[in-house]
């Protein structure tokens, strides 16, 4: 019996120490439970700070556009049947032919020749013909700007000088050709549809291109006597198309080169495009051979002979008429000096 409650005793002080140890841990339970809390809060505000994004304030204020001066060359549309009654290879196998050789002791007699095509006149006619064909409209001015556009050829600023020095990019020739865009007043029809108030609004001009409107070339040449061939030769070093200046009241100004572009760089070019025959359309010849053979009018309106001011003749002969004259008098002299070197 007094073994039997020595058991009990000691079970029910287990008891009371297990209940005690129980009572003792539950605070610090709740303490833990309470602080991981607090943790998740702060993680969450920390992340919900780094996703959010800020949107920057929307610009009210448009953009000003740019306007640029352009040309609009059309697209050259290939025919997609063979529109001829032949077979045309010979065009797109043609290459110039090589200049011959000269040396710098063999050049006794060098001068330049300074030209101005009108393709007004019946000879220069293939300059203006203006059907379109595999490789474009046929206009030689068209030609050119095809050319430069693609990066073929360079084109070199005429307002600097004529020794091909400073090249030029193809907007600079759309302002040199079309002009700048303008601004103009003009009236607001939205917000004033009778025009009672007066109200106008500005809108943007912009000249088109005409190829009609580049009437002259100019053509810079050089004649040189070979010693050791006997022979006058004569090499065009570059070609210029011209665009006419106007008054204010539209009467004539002058005429001015707008770029250069260097005739040899622009052989190969050539041989590939046909020159216009009125007179034979099957014996067409390329533009390299039509330049080569001097089938062109022309008139000399500058040269090196006599003229230490470097001067076109218009500046100082003021009569068209003798200016003309003058100019067959430098021809004259360039082709007499290669014949007086000859005896009879």
């Amino acid at each position: 019996m007094k073994k039997r409650f020595i058991r009990l005793s000691l079970l029910a002080v287990v008891i009371a120490m297990a209940l005690g140890t129980a009572q003792a841990q539950a605070p610090a339970a709740r303490k833990k439970t309470k602080r991981s809390t607090a943790k998740k809060k702060t993680n969450t505000n920390k992340n919900s700070a780094a996703n959010t994004v800020v949107v920057p304030p929307k610009d009210t204020v448009k953009p000003v556009q740019e306007f640029i001066a352009d040309i609009k060359l059309d697209t050259p549309r290939k025919s997609l049947r063979n529109d001829a009654s032949i077979e045309l290879q010979l065009v797109k196998d043609r290459t110039p032919l090589a200049y011959e050789h000269i040396r710098e002791d063999d050049a006794v007699y060098r001068q330049r020749v300074w030209r101005e095509i009108d393709v007004h006149e019946k000879m220069n006619l293939p300059f203006v013909y203006k059907a379109s064909e595999d490789n474009g409209n046929q206009r030689f001015i068209s030609i050119l700007l095809n050319l430069i556009h693609s990066g073929d050829v360079t084109a070199f600023d005429a307002t600097i000088d004529d020794r091909f020095t400073t090249p030029m990019t193809f907007r600079q020739i759309a302002e040199s050709m079309v002009g700048k865009p303008h601004t103009i007043q003009i009236p607001d029809m939205t917000q004033d549809p009778d025009g009672s108030k007066g109200l106008t609004k500005d809108t943007t001009i912009q000249e088109d291109f005409n190829p009609d409107q580049v009437e002259r070339y100019e053509i810079k040449e050089e004649w040189v006597f070979d010693k050791e061939s006997s022979r006058m030769y004569v090499r065009i070093l570059g070609i210029a198309p011209e665009k006419t200046i106007l008054n204010a009241d539209g009467s004539f100004r002058a005429v001015l080169p707008i770029f250069w572009v260097y005739y040899p760089d622009l052989r190969t070019f050539l041989a590939k495009y046909e020159a216009y025959n009125g007179k034979n359309y099957g014996a067409r010849m390329s533009w390299e051979e039509l330049f080569e053979s001097r089938m062109f009018s022309s008139r000399v309106v500058k040269s090196t002979i006599d003229n230490p001011g470097d001067n076109f003749i218009s500046a100082y002969i003021k009569d068209p008429i003798l200016g003309l004259l003058e100019g067959d008098n430098i021809k004259e002299k360039i082709f007499n000096y290669e014949q007086d070197l000859w005896s009879y």
